[in-house]
């Protein structure tokens, strides 16, 4: 087991190279200059758009419901697992590249969103199909169907092995342990010499039968669903971070000094003992953030094209305001959390790890009893974990018709098959899962983005045209 965990981090480091990293941030780059800094300048349109339906549009969903459905698959353990681990294997610094790689990823969201609903279809059954596979396919002509076919096969593989799965219920039955049973004192059993408490288990298995009961009822019922409890869930975690930064706010400069001095220099601040170099902060962070706004993997595009739209390029607006709420916000406030409180040493000493990271900045930090700090936070974890199940089984879905057209025995066997993934998750160990995770998620992002720079011209025209008139429209 330790050399195929060894071969996995290999495949790693291999997938997520200097390659990889470049090809993510000139993509980001290309695309901010192409719209002419559409991040910034139209940010605030991008803001409103995200609440008004547009009624008279084609789309199986409102343009609301399919942000949220796209953050039901972001917002999840990458936010607040992500980021740990992010800054245990990369030191603090791996958070100024995180930050970076997001505001960059806002622009490819953007460009995401706007070719979704252009290369849109609808289906025989009247439902909408869309993403990278038809944008590819369509946008960039037949000879590069091979191409969208790769993106989909390895979309499949992100929802059942990646981010869609076994992270998530990993992730969820962490929490509830590290809170209810930290010392595992109530064994149900052992396999080898892991043993699993009851309260893994019991969550795990409640976890699941609660997804496979939305699963079954397709994307209606799963931007329903998302509409409820991603805005509740975000509002909660996000009011505990800003607690946490005022009744800390004296350390948050030193904190930001920090963050940036390690993002460049961390020999300078941590010396050699601690063997992280700025490589290895710029991996960890952009690794991390894609993980966690997806931004370049290619996946919120499946959800914005089913959005009921009559532009491209305000779809595309509505799907920028995303990698913002998941990184910019709150991924923004997990990571200075735990830098300010300290929590980021004995991570970096690997004495804390995962969740546990966060546990510690969130008890340390808030002026809560620290029971209180552990449950709000593992209440988080749980909802944002769970909504990402459900959002990434319709992504992955969406990546098997690509496949396989409509065939409903086949897409069903799917279901069940990535039920059955989410069960076995807890199980695992969680190194091995982020590992397997990173691996699937830079795979799939290879073909996006080589399809993104290939139609950064189709990108800038549409956008273009569209805010010449962009004072005008509601």
């Amino acid at each position: 087991m330790a050399a195929f965990n060894k071969l996995l981090t290999q495949i790693n480091d291999w997938v997520w190279g200097i390659p990889l990293i470049v090809l993510i941030l000139a993509v980001g780059f290309l695309l901010t200059v192409r719209t002419g800094l559409i991040q910034v300048k139209h940010l605030g349109k991008a803001l409103r758009f995200m609440l008004k339906d547009e009624e008279d549009g084609e789309g199986d969903v409102t343009s609301f419901g399919a942000l949220c459905t796209a953050l039901s698959a972001t917002i999840g353990t990458g936010n607040i697992v992500g980021v740990a681990t992010a800054i245990a294997a990369g030191g603090p610094g791996a958070l100024f590249w995180m930050e970076f790689a997001a505001f960059l990823g806002m622009a490819t969201k953007y460009a995401e969103g706007l070719l979704a609903v252009k290369y849109r279809e609808i289906g025989k059954d009247g439902k909408v199909l869309g993403g990278p596979f038809y944008y590819i396919e369509k946008g960039m002509g037949a000879n590069w169907k091979w191409l969208a076919k790769l993106f989909a096969i390895f979309g499949m593989l992100v929802g059942i092995l990646g981010i869609g799965t076994m992270t998530q219920i990993n992730g969820i039955t962490a929490a509830v342990q590290n809170f209810f049973d930290p010392d595992r004192a109530m064994v149900a059993f052992s396999i080898g010499k892991h043993a699993y408490a009851w309260t893994t288990v019991i969550s795990g298995v409640l976890v699941t039968l609660f997804a496979a009961l939305v699963i079954i009822g397709g994307i209606k019922r799963i931007a329903k669903v998302s509409e409820i409890i991603v805005p509740f869930m975000a509002v909660i975690y996000f009011a505990c971070g800003i607690i946490l930064l005022v009744f800390n706010i004296t350390k948050v400069p030193a904190a930001i000094v920090l963050i940036v001095k390690s993002a460049f220099c961390p020999k300078a601040v941590f010396g050699g003992a601690v063997g992280v170099t700025m490589k290895m902060a710029m991996q960890k962070g952009i690794a991390r953030g894609i993980f966690s706004n997806e931004a370049g993997i290619g996946s919120a595009p499946i959800a914005a094209a089913a959005a009921r739209t009559k532009s491209a390029v305000r779809q595309g607006l509505v799907c920028m305001t995303g990698t913002f709420f998941d990184t910019i916000i709150i991924c923004t406030i997990t990571g200075l959390s735990i830098v300010l409180t300290g929590a980021y040493k004995p991570a970096m000493d690997k004495t804390l790890e995962g969740v546990e990271i966060t546990t510690k900045a969130f008890t340390d930090g808030l002026p809560f009893p620290n029971h209180v700090g552990a449950f709000l936070l593992m209440i988080s974890l749980v909802f944002f974990a769970f909504t990402t199940i459900l959002g990434w089984d319709y992504y992955s879905e969406k990546c098997l018709q690509y496949l396989v057209g409509e065939k409903q025995g086949v897409i069903m066997t799917y279901r069940v098959l990535y039920i059955l993934a989410v069960f076995v998750g807890p199980y695992l160990k969680a190194g091995f899962v982020w590992t397997l995770a990173d691996i699937v998620n830079g795979l799939m992002a290879f073909p996006n983005l080589v399809a993104l720079f290939a139609l950064s011209g189709i990108v800038a025209a549409e956008t273009k045209a569209f805010v010449k008139n962009l004072d005008k429209i509601k």
